[in-house]
């Protein structure tokens, strides 16, 4: 009777608190689609509207002629008109495929190194200094290098992107896996879970968040590493965005300049916004994302 009693009183316990999570839960019903996006765009456009009216005080103000420094109003024409040419399009996809390819790369290395250094004390007190050196070098200073190894060609870019992102993916997955709460590593060694399993069903999941903030670190590095490289190694028949760019340098055009780092800008953003959405749907999974709001 004593043992029936104590289980009514658990169910009764554990209905409440279901009922208490429904309520809260029940309070913060998600918008529809389109309140959420113009709550996301309308900021936006703000701070827009004020990057516009700066740049052209700057450019009222005269301190630097127009073909040093143009206008909104000579940059988004010429903008318009490099979205209408289909060249550019091909140079876009040049340049994302370089990046996607670069980025891939690194991170496959980046997560083997990581994957190992995490877990070997020896391998760690040997490399890890080593990858925190290689991710605070500057991209731009491995290019002389890697120009001499490979010559003015796609694999001379390459190297650097996957020498500019893999040390911070595999320093995310290192801090990952040394924040892993011990009791799930002695749960998981309860349920009889070893080295490769445990590190697969345990360790990997756990490790989530600053693996994800370490690939969205080892992107910036690898578009930044990609930008200068195309800025630096000009292939023949390749059109790409930093020949555009150098391009333009050389041609003192400004405005097709500027255009084109107004297209650098927006596609950092839009795989800025793809990365925040992973980590959005990653808190929802854990529950974590009740408390952001």
């Amino acid at each position: 009777m004593a043992v029936e009693t104590q289980n009514n009183a658990s169910d009764r316990l554990s209905a409440e608190i279901a009922g208490l999570d429904a309520l809260e839960l029940g309070g913060k019903q998600r918008g529809s689609i389109a309140g959420r996006l113009w709550g996301r765009l309308w900021p936006m456009g703000i701070a827009v509207l004020l990057v516009l009216a700066v740049w052209e005080i700057v450019v009222l103000s005269g301190r630097w002629p127009e073909y040093v420094l143009a206008g909104p109003t000579t940059v988004i024409p010429e903008l318009g008109a490099r979205l209408a040419d289909p060249e550019f399009y091909s140079a876009v996809a040049v340049t994302m495929r370089r990046a996607l390819v670069g980025f891939a790369l690194a991170m496959l290395i980046g997560l083997i190194i990581g994957a190992l250094v995490s877990r070997i004390r020896p391998l760690r007190a040997g490399v890890g200094s080593l990858i925190t050196g290689l991710q605070t070098m500057p991209s731009i200073a491995w290019f002389p290098l890697s120009i001499l190894l490979f010559g003015l060609t796609e694999t001379a870019i390459l190297f650097v992107v996957i020498l500019g992102a893999a040390p911070s993916i595999a320093n995310g997955l290192i801090a990952g896996v040394d924040y892993t709460p011990p009791i799930l590593l002695r749960a998981g060694h309860m349920l009889g879970f070893r080295r490769l399993q445990l590190y697969r069903l345990v360790i990997l999941p756990a490790s989530l968040p600053s693996f994800l903030a370490g690939l969205k670190q080892g992107w910036a590095f690898a578009w930044r590493s990609l930008m200068a490289g195309e800025l630096l190694v000009i292939i023949a028949n390749q059109a790409s965005i930093g020949e555009q760019l150098h391009y333009a340098r050389e041609l003192a055009d400004s405005a097709g300049l500027l255009a084109t780092m107004i297209i650098i800008l927006f596609i950092g953003i839009v795989v800025d916004m793809v990365f925040e959405a992973a980590d959005t749907s990653l808190r929802r999974r854990w529950g974590l994302h009740q408390a952001r709001n």
